[in-house]
């Protein structure tokens, strides 16, 4: 029997994902992170806003990028039929740096990982309650994951993070001092929007 050539939406969590092997992958090294110039780089959402927030609200989520090109299309690439950023938005948001002071263990949804999982790429793009069903899962496996590892929507060639606040000990904020849009940044958000193709206004 042929398969469909149209997949439906992407499915839950596989019932015996607890008793699965989990892929874990090493992070160290620094992430990056826009975040309003009002908050803290240290922001584990429970508003359910977010593709990977836990849908239940009970344990509080941090989205972040391997790259500081990660963090900036993943905050400003939307809506994709508008091709620049504001001056207003840029002044709003900092780009920060996330140390990891001790190796984190993350569940991959990269690559071959996704399949033996059960999942493809679909997660990173659908609706957000799957994505967030998938986290509630990979929280609670028995392996107790710091978080997970997963392409950006935008670039998928970057490599983006959700952290569990579990992660929270192990990660220290490095705070920029000025927003996206201040003049000492000029070099840095030239070569974003250039990768990007994008303008200000």
């Amino acid at each position: 029997m042929p398969r469909s050539p149209v997949p439906g939406p992407h499915p839950a969590p596989p019932v015996d994902l607890a008793r699965r092997e989990l892929p874990l992958v090493p992070a160290s090294g620094r992430l990056y992170r826009v975040h309003r110039t009002r908050r803290t780089p240290l922001f584990f959402g429970k508003t359910g806003g977010n593709r990977f927030d836990d849908p239940r609200r009970e344990f509080g989520v941090l989205h972040a990028g391997c790259s500081e090109a990660c963090a900036f299309v993943e905050t400003f690439a939307e809506p994709l039929d508008v091709p620049f950023v504001t001056w207003a938005e840029l002044a709003g948001r900092k780009l920060s740096e996330i140390e990891i002071v001790r190796p984190l263990r993350l569940a991959s949804l990269v690559g071959r990982d996704l399949r033996r999982l059960g999942a493809d790429a679909r997660l990173f793009a659908a609706e957000h309650d799957v994505a967030q069903a998938w986290s509630r899962a990979l929280h609670d496996h028995p392996a107790r994951p710091d978080g997970i590892r997963y392409p950006a929507r935008h670039d998928p060639g970057e490599r983006a993070v959700a952290l569990f606040d579990r992660a929270r000990p192990f990660l220290r904020a490095r705070v920029a001092r000025a927003a996206l849009g201040a003049p000492r940044n000029r070099a840095l958000l030239g070569a974003l929007l250039d990768r990007y193709g994008l303008g200000v206004v």
